[in-house]
This record gives C-alpha cells, structure tokens and sequence, in this order.
C-alpha cells in the first residue's frame, strides 16, 4: 500500500489529498475523519456506515456500466470539500459523535452476494477517497467474490493513492463540479487542477468512467464554459465518455433557485457537438436519459426514472444496426 501520511515535527502530515493536512496530535483533518493519533493518521470511521442501500446503477449515475442492473450502495461520513450545494451535507458535513452502525469488508461482501441482481459494489453517498482503508478492503474482497466494484467521488485524491484505487476499483463516476478554477475554490475550497489529473489517470488506466456536472445558475452555466469543458473532456478523456448534466435544486447554503429545464438543454445541446453520450439528470425529459449509437442513430436504451429498457444490442453491448461497442460492461441477462 501506498504511504498515506509522513511524519513532520511536532505533526503528521496526510498524503491521501491535496489538501495535504498538516494536524497536530488529536486533531483532524479537513475531511474530519482523519485523526493524528499518537503520530500516526488514523480512519476514525473504517466500517461505519451511513448509509447502505441496493440501488439501480443508473441511480449512480452510471448508464454505460451494466445497464439494467443493482448495485449495493455504500457510505459513510466526511468530505474533503466543503461545497456550499452539498446534497448530503447532514453525512459529508457533519461527524456524528454517537455509536454508529459499523461493518466488516466481508460482511459487505455477503451481503451484496445476496442481494438481488446485483452486479458488486458501490462506494457512494459521502466521499470515498477518505474512507480509503476500508474501501480497499472491501474492494479487494468484492473482486475475490467475483463482484464488481464502483467509486462516486468528487476525483479530489493524490496521484499515488489514485494508482492504488484504480486496482481494485472497476467502475468511476467523478463530479466536475465547474471547468472554472475561480468557480471550484470558491465552492468547494478546493483547486480543479487536481481533479482534472485525476480524470485523466483513471481514463489512462483503461478502468471505465463517466462525468457529472451538476448545473448552478450564475456559477458554471455558460455557454463559453460547457464548450470547454466538453472539448477538453473530448480530447484529454474521450469523446466517448458518458457526460452527466444534472439539475441543480437548492439546499444546505445555497437557496438559489432551480436550474432552468431550457439552460440544461441547451448546455446538452452544446455538450453534444463535443461528445457521443450526454445526459441530463434531475429533470422531465422524454429522451434525455436514453442512449443513441453515435454510428447510426439507433436508440439502444430507453429511461424513465431508473426503469431502463435495452433495445437494438447484441449479447456483446454492440447496437444491431452498424455494430458498434455501446456497453464495454454488459450482461446479456439485462436483455
């Protein structure tokens, strides 16, 4: 395993994340569930849980990662961001003092083996790169059962310890959460560069990845912008990298009003002419969610809610009308 943490005078500095905590003993770090004990930097939640549900992969988002299917659903507490529009701020913001409900990897492993048609395992909900320990070792054991694994992260996590995660996680779905440097320091107090190099090392290791910009009206909602970041997606990642737009509705901080249903649509149009499968999420759309082959036009699936419907596939995810590969992850059952 990669080191996660060095020894400095009088302090231990943490090397999971950029933010490269330097904490004295008994105190945490950003996230708030890395502690210095004793010179050492401790997970103070390995095993806890926050959250544990069988959800469709769509729900991730995830549409091009065994379409059809469910995937166990894992979370604790804590975050390395402090965005303002946090959607799970009462477990990204908030470290719960009480005994909580904790897990064992294996235990994890079981019970995904159990549930019902479920292809392995997803580390979501609050941020999984600081519950890296735990994630690992169920992670690991998950492949040895067979299982399938998936990370849901904001991508804000240091080269090597990202080296290591891409081993034994399958399946990744990164928040991009501005193309803007300005924007990300002012929402989230953390820098872009970072994710950006992560986007790019989880593309470069062949590990399947998908993107989701979440749409702030007056913060990451231009033209100018979506047309960068789609470009950039394009030629640094693929244009054939699924690209999540989801609607923003207020919470936690932020009371800004709802996102326009015509501003996603006309980011997607512009997302579009960059990139082979754009989605929009939060939002009443007939065909916003279904996925078209980029060689001839045929809808492959359809999606309403996390119903999904495949359509015009073979038992190799390749459409049935030019023979393109939609689905690198596919399970004929799902047909």
């Amino acid at each position: 395993m990669v080191p996660l943490y060095k020894t400095l005078k009088g302090k231990s500095e943490c090397l999971l994340c950029p933010h490269f905590c330097k904490m004295e003993p008994g105190k945490s770090g950003i996230c708030g569930v890395r502690k210095n004990v004793e010179g050492e930097i401790v997970l103070q939640t390995y095993g806890v849980l926050s959250g544990l549900s069988p959800d469709p992969v769509e729900k991730k988002p995830l549409y091009h990662f065994f379409p059809g299917y469910n995937i166990l659903s894992a979370g604790s507490y804590g975050c390395n961001m402090r965005c303002d529009f946090c959607q799970n701020y009462h477990i990204s913001q908030n470290i719960p003092e009480r005994k909580l409900r904790k897990i064992k990897p294996e235990e994890l492993v079981r019970e995904a083996l159990s549930a019902d048609k479920n292809i392995g395992l997803a580390f979501t909900y609050n941020e999984p790169v600081i519950w890296f320990e735990f994630m690992r070792d169920a992670a690991v054991a998950a492949k040895e059962a067979g299982l399938y694994t998936v990370m849901v992260s904001n991508g804000y996590v240091n080269p090597a310890p990202l080296s290591e995660i891409t081993g034994f996680i399958d399946g990744f779905n990164i928040d991009l959460k501005s193309f803007s440097s300005r924007c990300y320091r002012e929402l989230t107090g953390a820098d872009i560069e970072p994710v950006k190099n992560g986007l790019k090392q989880i593309a470069s290791s062949g590990k399947h990845l998908e993107i989701t910009t979440l749409i702030i009206p007056g913060q990451n909602d231009s033209e100018k912008e979506m047309a960068e970041e789609s470009e950039w997606i394009a030629g640094e990642l693929g244009r054939n990298v699924p690209f999540h737009l989801s609607r923003y509705f207020p919470v936690y901080k932020r009371g800004d009003p709802a996102t326009p249903q015509k501003t996603i649509e006309r980011l997607a149009h512009i997302a579009s002419q960059n990139l082979d499968h754009v989605y929009i999420g939060n939002i009443n759309s007939e065909s916003g969610q279904n996925t078209i082959c980029p060689g001839c036009g045929t809808t492959v699936t359809k999606r309403s809610g996390y119903k999904t419907e495949i359509l015009n596939l073979d038992d190799q995810g390749r459409c049935t009308g030019c023979g393109n590969v939609i689905y690198r992850y596919f399970s004929a059952n799902s047909l």
